[in-house]
């Protein structure tokens, strides 16, 4: 299955009622459920705050103009208008898209794989949250950032922990019943990341870890 089909599953799935929901009111559970019954708890709470130690880090690190993808409630955008850094957030929930807005952020409710503003001329490109999950395929989706960064610019991600590597396909689900439809998701550890950029043209440049969250920075590999 191509990206583009994948975003097509992913969107309506993240539309889903309990995500949605969730968004509205702050407020969790909310997990990816898996058909095994496995549960990844998503940080509701974390992503609607303001930004934290870790966030800061990350923020510290961008240079505008910069794409924040999957930019969910918004916090990050929102704190990058406030310190001057131009930014768009792109999300295929309209309720995170309004909610962005709300906090002081722009947004648009876009796929990645969708035409977007500025290709080709974004500083920093963001994918916060695990958002390297997008589509289940990260190599894909580290080809599509490729055509929408700058050739000098920067890609931070944020990573499971350092033994993932998993392509799964999940549902939203607030754990008491009410679930989203099914879409491919990936969760990716640093060193499953390397195989990924080694094969894209991106190279690394810098891991860190704060707060118990794990980054990487990387950027386009340079040919002769």
């Amino acid at each position: 299955m191509t990206a583009d089909k994948d975003s097509v599953l992913y969107a309506p799935a993240w539309r889903a009622d309990p995500y949605t929901d969730a968004l509205r009111t702050g407020r969790g559970p909310l997990f990816l459920s898996r058909g095994d019954g496995w549960l990844l708890p998503l940080e509701v709470e974390r992503w609607c705050g303001a930004p934290d130690a870790a966030d800061a880090t990350v923020l510290d690190r961008c240079r505008g103009p910069v794409l924040d993808v999957g930019c969910g409630p918004g916090r990050l955008v929102a704190a990058l208008a406030a310190l001057g850094i131009p930014a768009l957030g792109i999300d295929v929930s309209a309720a995170a898209v309004d909610r962005t807005v709300q906090t002081g952020g722009t947004a648009l409710c876009r796929s990645v794989f969708d035409p977007l503003p500025s290709e080709g001329r974004w500083g920093t490109v963001l994918l916060i949250d695990g958002n390297i999950g997008i589509g289940g395929d990260p190599a894909a989706l580290l080809l599509r950032i490729a055509e929408l960064i700058a050739p000098d610019g920067k890609l931070i991600v944020e990573v499971a922990a350092p033994e993932v590597d998993e392509r799964i396909q999940v549902r939203v689900d607030d754990g008491r019943g009410a679930r989203g439809a099914a879409f491919p998701w990936a969760r990716t550890g640093a060193e499953a990341l390397r195989t990924s950029t080694e094969a894209t043209g991106w190279t690394g440049q810098e891991r860190w870890r704060t707060e118990g969250r794990r980054f990487v920075s990387l950027s386009r590999r340079l040919h002769d």
